[in-house]
């Protein structure tokens, strides 16, 4: 079948295999061009198939040789209708991951349940013994507690006012005011219940209950924190309380891994284009003019290229891992440069539609979301037939 993007909002209905498939090869090839990587050997990357956590996997296996176990929760395709990106995404990985001599394995289904931790401790124990680096990157807009049975959704709103402030329509590049309405009873706990740390720490208690965390494991959660003209939305708002919580738990996780001389870190990251900023109001637009301004600046980063220089500049550098002075690992360094924020809030107050395409970087924003489910990669004619009937080797 031809395969073509097909829009609802800011979500891509459609993915295309060949077009994932290239990009996996294309970060890959990133990741060997930069050098070997004296990095963790047993990796489970919750969270695996797309943004931070699938750069997490190309990294550890390309750049450090990793055995890698990636959990995700991904939709398979019906004959005549593609499956999501992160399927394709994945099942790419792991063909590239064999044909280089690498394990790779993954399990897909609810990363909160406690079916799909049993499933995984069951996997890491017959094939890995332990693992010795945990990533947790899990981005779902809700989550069913495992506990209580409550299905618990996340807000994006501020809180104690009205947020109101710019946004752009990356498909149109219409710049139009917008305005959000404050947290109300529940929006906060609820939210932190899906994207703090409880979840987290139950991967970690789960895993070192079993004594398959190897002596001196590290874990990496990753989170953001971004300019002052977000802050009241995202940083201050019900996002940024379960940041603060996600970032928390990093002190307990610590706490709990001592015995094993194991460290629970949180990694702030770069704002980059992917399915849930795309979600967020505000943040494509600042994304636009901060795009324009680090690549004028030589600074620029794509997912690939972020987690690859936290794996070599900050994870495994030396004996130490340098931390800001809430002990969070900032990766974000370069786009929180004085010289760099000054020039973006500069341009904020000039944006509009008219002048978007010229003082911002609109045309990179589209490319980035378009590349996420396969489309737009460049060398590829998507005007020849595509199988949509793509398996991934290890959930045969």
């Amino acid at each position: 079948m031809i395969i073509e993007p097909r829009m609802r909002g800011f979500i891509c209905l459609t993915a295309h295999p060949e077009g994932a498939a290239q990009s996996i090869k294309n970060q890959i090839e990133y990741v060997k061009s930069k050098g070997a990587i004296d990095g963790a050997k047993k990796v489970l990357v919750i969270g695996a198939s797309t943004g931070f956590g699938l750069a997490s996997r190309v990294t550890s296996a390309f750049g450090s040789n990793a055995a890698t176990i990636g959990v995700f929760f991904e939709k398979p395709p019906v004959e005549g209708k593609t499956a999501s990106p992160g399927w394709y995404n994945s099942a790419a990985f792991e063909e590239e991951a064999h044909k280089a001599g690498l394990y790779a394995k993954s399990i897909n289904g609810d990363a909160f349940s406690k079916e799909i931790k049993q499933q995984t401790l069951d996997l890491i124990k017959a094939d890995l013994g332990q693992v010795d680096l945990v990533i947790y990157s899990l981005a779902s807009p809700v989550r069913q507690h495992p506990e209580t049975g409550v299905l618990h959704r996340s807000v994006l709103k501020p809180i104690g006012g009205v947020f109101t402030n710019k946004t752009v329509d990356f498909h149109t590049g219409k710049v139009s005011d917008i305005s959000i309405q404050p947290a109300v009873e529940g929006d906060i706990e609820n939210t932190v219940a899906v994207m703090g740390g409880e979840d987290w720490a139950m991967w970690i208690d789960a895993l070192k209950a079993e004594n398959l965390l190897a002596p001196g494991a590290t874990t990496v959660a990753y989170s953001y924190i971004g300019p002052s003209l977000t802050e009241a939305v995202y940083r201050k708002g019900t996002i940024g309380r379960a940041k603060d919580h996600l970032e928390a738990t990093a002190f307990e996780i610590t706490d709990s891994l001592k015995d094993i001389d194991g460290k629970a870190y949180v990694s702030v990251n770069k704002a980059l284009v992917t399915q849930a900023s795309s979600a967020i109001p505000v943040i494509p637009l600042y994304i636009s003019l901060l795009y324009k301004i680090m690549k004028e600046e030589g600074v620029h980063e794509g997912t690939i290229e972020q987690i690859q220089r936290l794996y070599s500049e900050r994870l495994y550098a030396g004996s130490e891992v340098p931390v800001d002075d809430k002990g969070r690992i900032r990766i974000d360094d370069w786009e929180m440069r004085d010289d760099i924020q000054e020039k973006v809030a500069a341009l904020w107050t000039q944006a509009t539609t008219e002048n978007l395409a010229e003082i911002g970087d609109l045309e990179g924003y589209r490319k980035d979301f378009y590349n996420l489910f396969g489309f737009d990669i460049q060398g590829l004619d998507y005007n020849k037939d595509s199988n949509e009937m793509v398996k991934i080797d290890s959930l045969d």
